[in-house]
């Protein structure tokens, strides 16, 4: 279909126009990032190839995509930005000719782009994606070969979530969670946490040898980590709403919130108790969070027979207990 603003101006001219109010929106988009800390950035297909383990891959035809979830490029993703708005004028004349196509209905052919999850990163066809973000088009025709990961990606991911993505996928190759386990899933807000939560099946692991007199195999282990501590115990979290309390946390940061100083929050215990390191090391905000787990951690360790170790008869009670309040 023939853009409207065809009928006015000469395809040509009015494809320069185009141009220079993309640049525009995209000079605007820099100042928004700078004032609101947003990324702003096309992803680079070869960084998040290099993070995420590719399973597979499988050429799926052409068919329309939606233009809103093209989030990354294969080489060109430093000449536009996250809503493919051009960032440099080297690309007038390439962009120039593709809006002239546009304008005047000539067909184009279907862009390339790699699937991975719900996001499509442009083999080629850059420039006609940037025409198409420009007028307004929801969908645009693509040959898509899929690549099938072991996590799931969005078109809201940025770069720290990709290395936070990265985490949790090779936290799901040591440990085979999403296999054993189909459904689960473990989400942080903040990095380097998966590769705490392999060092706590890996003391659970330890324990349990202790208590069976046996070695244990790692997948026995993570199986009990999760099926006995990890999963009753957000199970208590999200039953109790504890999480209404903290906004923008999840399940899995409270979870280690509550490992990490389960030592420190036991005062109840006649323990030595790190106060001040507790109480010091958050802000304002987040002494509500202190004083909130203080109650729910002292339960748990009231019933916990030795660090990351909660043994069938003894969760009952504490489930039972936490849930009487």
């Amino acid at each position: 279909m023939i853009d409207p603003r065809s009928h006015s101006k000469p395809a040509a001219f009015q494809a320069q126009e185009d141009f220079t109010r993309a640049r525009r929106g995209a000079f605007l988009d820099e100042i928004g990032t700078f004032l609101t800390r947003r990324p702003n950035e096309l992803l680079s297909f070869q960084e998040v190839r290099e993070h995420l383990p590719i399973k597979s891959q499988t050429y799926q035809g052409v068919k329309p995509i939606p233009v809103a979830n093209i989030v990354g490029s294969v080489d060109r993703y430093q000449d536009f930005n996250r809503r493919f708005l051009p960032r440099q004028t080297e690309t007038r004349s390439r962009w120039v000719s593709v809006d002239v196509a546009a304008l005047t209905d000539v067909e184009l052919p279907p862009i390339d782009v790699y699937k991975m999850g719900d996001v499509y990163f442009v083999l080629d066809g850059n420039h006609r994606v940037s025409v198409a973000r420009e007028r307004g088009m929801a969908y645009i025709d693509a040959r898509v070969v899929e690549l099938q990961t072991t996590v799931p990606l969005d078109r809201d991911m940025d770069r720290r979530e990709m290395v936070r993505l990265a985490e949790y996928a090779r936290f799901l190759e040591q440990t085979n969670l999403d296999r054993l386990r189909p459904g689960s899933c473990i989400e942080f807000t903040t990095l380097g946490r998966y590769a705490v939560l392999i060092e706590h099946i890996s003391a659970h692991r330890w324990y349990m040898g202790i208590e069976q007199n046996r070695p244990v195999t790692w997948k026995a282990a993570v199986l009990d980590w999760y099926d006995n501590l990890y999963a009753p115990l957000v199970k208590i979290i999200e039953e109790q709403r504890i999480l209404d309390e903290f906004p923008g946390r999840t399940t899995a940061d409270l979870y280690l919130w509550i490992m990490d100083h389960r030592y420190y929050l036991s005062q109840e215990q006649g323990r030595e108790v790190g106060a001040q390191t507790a109480a010091l090391s958050y802000n304002r905000s987040q002494v509500i969070w202190t004083r909130r787990v203080l109650g729910w951690t002292n339960k748990l360790l009231d019933y916990a027979a030795q660090p990351f170790v909660i043994s069938g008869q003894a969760l009952g009670r504490a489930l039972r207990a936490l849930n009487r309040g």
